[in-house]
């Protein structure tokens, strides 16, 4: 039964030989194609040069990778000791690093390069987009200090009003020096209360121009066809989305507002009470000077409030930088490990054709190990012993003695080499006698 085994697995070996190149040859091919697709994004130059390059480059790896698994599936199955099995495995993994690196993240850019290049200018996009609502909330954040700046305003022109008519601060109607002053300060609010309106609109503006921008560049992300013309348009709307970005940063009011609010108070001129009686002078002066304390309180909170807009952290510098396929995907290998297991695969899957060699050579040793001689000697090999028995008996020779030192000679030999041959289709496999 043993025997049997042997000889089935022994048969089995020779008739996946064919099959076994023509599927080394197939994986070899395909990873050539690939690698042809991907090294092609790599080169630059003419049309021409750029082709043959890639196409010897493509050769010359499928030839390696053909070459390399040819050996391993010649050698490896063979090698029965310890120390020289453990050298195999060593060159394979060496191999297939070597395999991986010149060939398997070609395959992969190949396979999955637009789509690594989509996810990139996304990303961008999202970038961008952050980059653009905080420039936008940078220079909106002098808007919120709009109604206390109107609130104030229509304080003082009210006080201005009630003074003039019914003489509500100092006693006496009439537009004199309080009520100068008064709407002085109401008028000098009101121009601070114009110029934020007005940046209000130049902001809104630049923020519609922003998302113009970027709905271009989503136009172009999920847009059909080949994505390098794409990134070149997308690379364009970057830098107007920039422009407008940087804009945005600049048209903050915030600046003017301290400056305003500043102003107020370092830049208060009291006018000399005009009061034709002493008691009303008097009276001027005093809500004057109180006037100048509700100014400066005023300019206080504007200028604090201010400050805090400023101290906003502002938009990074951005820069896109355009990829090539393969770069694409090595940044974004996380995002595409179905594709990075496909190239590999291709590469290294004859590995799992070799193990099985190795697995079904070393059953077949360990089956013919384990029989004794006369189940292993074919009818062509007792033929022939039968010959030089006969021979060494006409020459009068110890056919005994002979067989011993036959023997001898064979366990010396194997003693020696651990390694059985290394081609399995020279000899043809053993028979056992006919039932």
């Amino acid at each position: 039964m043993a025997l049997g085994a042997s000889h089935r697995l022994q048969d089995s070996v020779l008739a996946v030989e064919t099959m076994t190149r023509f599927a080394l040859a197939v994986l070899a091919l395909a990873s050539g194609v690939y690698t042809y697709l991907g090294v092609r994004s790599l080169l630059d130059g003419s049309a021409t040069a750029v082709f043959f390059a890639a196409i010897i480059y493509s050769a010359s790896v499928s030839v390696a990778i053909y070459a390399f698994w040819s050996y391993m599936a010649r050698f490896y199955p063979h090698v029965t000791g310890a120390a020289s099995r453990g050298a195999m495995i060593g060159v394979m993994a060496l191999g297939c690093a070597m395999i991986i690196a010149m060939s398997s993240w070609l395959n992969a850019a190949a396979l999955a390069g637009s789509a690594a290049l989509e996810q990139h200018l996304a990303e961008t996009v999202q970038d961008y987009t952050a980059d653009l609502d905080q420039a936008h909330q940078n220079a909106l954040a002098a808007q919120s200090l709009l109604p206390d700046i109107q609130r104030t305003s229509e304080r003082f022109s009210k006080l201005a009003e009630d003074e003039r008519k019914n003489g509500a601060l100092t006693g006496t109607t009439g537009s004199g020096s309080v009520v100068q002053l008064l709407s002085q300060m109401s008028s000098q609010l009101s121009e601070l209360e114009t110029g934020i309106i007005a940046s209000r609109e130049r902001v809104a503006t630049l923020f519609d121009q922003g998302r113009s921008h970027l709905a271009t560049m989503r136009t172009l992300v999920s847009a059909r066809g080949a994505v390098e013309p794409r990134s070149d348009e997308f690379s364009a709307e970057v830098v107007a989305l920039s422009g407008v970005i940087t804009s945005l940063e600049q048209t903050s009011i915030a600046p003017s507002v301290k400056r305003a609010a500043e102003d107020l108070s370092l830049g208060f001129i009291a006018p000399v009470a005009d009061g034709q009686a002493a008691d009303l002078a008097d009276r001027q002066d005093q809500v004057m000077q109180t006037i100048r304390a509700s100014v400066s309180a005023q300019s206080l909170v504007l200028s604090q409030a201010a400050n805090d807009i400023l101290a906003r952290e502002p938009v990074a510098e951005r820069r896109f930088v355009p990829l090539s396929s393969a770069e694409a995907v090595l940044r974004y290998a996380d995002d595409f490990i179905p594709a990075w297991a496909g190239a590999i695969s291709i590469d290294l899957l004859p590995a799992v054709l070799v193990f099985i060699l190795a697995v079904v050579h070393g059953a077949i040793r360990r089956q013919e190990e384990r029989l004794p001689f006369a189940q292993r000697i074919t009818a062509a090999e007792l033929l022939e012993a039968i010959e030089v028995q006969r021979a060494l008996g006409r020459q009068g020779m110890d056919v005994e003695q002979a067989l011993q030192s036959a023997e001898t000679e064979d366990e010396r030999g194997r003693a020696e080499s651990n390694i059985t041959s290394l081609d399995v289709s020279a000899k043809t496999p053993r028979k056992g006698p006919p039932a």
